[in-house]
């Protein structure tokens, strides 16, 4: 007779068959690991973050040498520019929300082991592990959407909106950039301005108060700070 060959039963193996550290020196290569690995996620997604307003200003310079360079060029370019900015403003913050979850386990691994190894501290903390190990097991946004659109509009994106602003009322308030052979002057009168503002169909009060309402929006977005923004205080570094 041929023996039956036994096969292992894997859903009965007990939990403390993992392989787990069993030692301080083993505990220390798996945190350095760990580090490595998470360092380098981060890294990507800030790689990610660059590129993404890289695009923004390359947009934005293009369509500024295209709506300054000739007066044919309407300026609905500049406010095409200003919607390629928003929308690269919202793919960054989409970014920004999952290189904050790296960023934080690995600034939560500097400031609670390492710093501790170079600089003693008595008065630290020592939960940093327990934030680490429970972001592992359930990974959460750690900033709202709107709070990341806002922080990297603060960053980076309200001097590209500034910029194109301010060529836009150049576009339309210098006779020059309108009408090629106009002399070089600025506009004396409101109802010149506002001729000049509109787009197609829609009258130029209309792209006006849009255009205002959109920035003022921007401005609030800019200026308003959530209460409780951790590292991202004055003074200390942050992206």
């Amino acid at each position: 007779m041929v023996a039956e060959i036994s096969k292992p039963n894997f859903d009965s193996e007990p939990e403390s068959s993992l392989a787990l550290p069993s030692g301080p020196g083993e505990t220390i290569n798996t945190l350095s690991h760990y580090y490595r690995g998470e360092l380098s996620r981060m890294i990507s997604w800030r790689d990610r973050l660059d590129r993404t307003s890289n695009w923004a200003i390359t947009v934005s310079a293009a369509l500024l040498s295209v709506s300054l360079s000739t007066p044919t060029s309407h300026h609905g370019v500049l406010l095409f520019g200003m919607m390629v900015v928003t929308l690269m403003l919202h793919i960054e913050a989409r970014r920004y929300r999952f290189f904050d979850i790296y960023r934080a386990r690995v600034r939560k691994l500097e400031r609670g082991y390492f710093a501790q190894i170079l600089a003693p501290n008595g008065d630290f903390k020592g939960d940093w592990a327990c934030a680490i190990a429970r972001s592992l097991r359930k990974p959460q946004f750690l900033v709202s959407y709107l709070g990341a659109v806002q922080r990297r509009l603060r960053r980076n994106y309200c001097w590209m909106y500034l910029i194109l602003l301010l060529a836009w009322c150049l576009k339309i308030t210098t006779p020059k950039l309108q009408t090629e052979g106009s002399p070089l002057m600025q506009a004396h009168s409101w109802s010149y301005v506002v001729d000049n503002a509109a787009l197609g169909p829609i009258p130029g009060w209309a792209v006006l108060c849009i255009v205002a309402a959109g920035y003022l929006g921007i401005l609030y977005g800019a200026l308003h700070r959530e209460r409780d923004e951790g590292e991202f205080v004055r003074g200390e570094a942050h992206v």
